[in-house]
């Protein structure tokens, strides 16, 4: 007996697949507007005085806001592109809009930790005039306006993952404000003008850290790596474990996008033994023991070891047997 997708679009409740795919469904839009209109005004502002000020650590402060706009737009964006149904050549929807987001957000982070890099360096050497008061004021309020900006989000869903990454995205910004906030004052009590410089270059070293997490994150889930944390050879071995499972092989295990995570598999059975009985087994382990509510499983008797043609050939991956006792 084989159990696929196509077999679940006529019998959705003999394949027993779970699609929880309303990763942001219920996180409240108006919570974070407020979040983003208050992080692009004073984002605005900071622009301003730090080209008064001549404060490469104000400007690059406001580059790191830029990116904490940017995440929470993806996660408006995302509510609404998770809403729409699967349709047409797009099977799993526009789900994966956020992934490419990601990367290109991530991407922008390491361009321009590489230009304040450069130009803190310079700055280092050659210091700049820098303004101290104006740099401290500008960034005690700055952290006054993240603070209130996470008061926000922290309203909104934060079990939607566009939610909590946006979330964690701003609290980040703290500390790049804090490393400002020293600066100012350093620059305003001692006239030492490359204390803002230092400032600059912490803000980078932030801002590739998040930077290339979010490459990372985002090239995992788009080479279909297992989700981290999961590794498919226990789950596979453990698969293999259940009674009268024969053997495991072609197990996938990847994400559809964040916090969506999916398994595929083909079981072979003993000969004689319940195929839809096991299915509900695995079915079940899957989904208490790894939380996994997408799974496709074909299931199938063994077959005649001399009948090379009623097995797969080339199976993908580790083949996992049952342990002879």
């Amino acid at each position: 007996m084989n159990t696929s997708d196509e077999e679940a679009g006529v019998k959705s409740q003999d394949a027993g697949h779970g699609h929880g795919h309303g990763v942001t469904a219920g996180a409240d839009r108006q919570w974070l507007a407020a979040a983003l209109a208050l992080i692009v005004t004073y984002m605005a502002g900071e622009v301003v005085v730090g080209l008064l000020a001549g404060s490469l650590a104000l400007i690059s402060d406001a580059g790191h806001m830029l990116t904490d706009a940017v995440a929470i737009v993806l996660a408006l964006v995302a509510m609404r592109l998770s809403a729409r149904p699967a349709r047409g050549g797009y099977t799993y929807g526009l789900k994966r809009t956020e992934i490419l987001s990601a990367q290109a957000n991530g991407l922008t982070l390491l361009l321009l930790t590489v230009w304040f890099t450069y130009e803190g360096i310079n700055r280092l050497i050659d210091p700049p005039e820098v303004k101290g008061l104006p740099v401290l004021l500008t960034a005690l309020l700055g952290i006054a306006v993240n603070i209130a900006a996470a008061w926000c989000l922290s309203r909104a869903n934060r079990s939607s993952l566009n939610v909590e990454g946006a979330f964690q995205h701003v609290l980040n910004d703290l500390y790049a404000f804090i490393a400002t906030t020293v600066a100012g004052a350093v620059v305003w009590l001692t006239g030492f003008s490359q204390a803002d410089a230092i400032a600059a270059l912490v803000v980078a070293a932030l801002m590739a850290k998040a930077g290339w997490g979010l490459v990372r994150e985002s090239g995992r889930i788009f080479l279909e790596a297992a989700p981290v944390g999961m590794d498919p050879e226990a789950i596979g071995a453990q698969l293999a474990a259940v009674p009268a499972v024969a053997e495991v092989h072609d197990l996938h295990l990847w994400q559809i996008t964040s916090g969506q995570n999916a398994l595929s598999a083909h079981v072979l059975v003993e000969p004689g033994a319940d195929c839809h009985r096991i299915r509900g087994d695995i079915e079940t382990l899957l989904r208490e023991e790894h939380h996994l509510e997408h799974t496709t499983l074909q299931v199938d008797h063994q077959p005649d070891p001399s009948d090379v043609d009623a097995h797969c050939v080339g199976s993908h991956g580790v083949v996992h047997r049952a342990v002879v006792r």
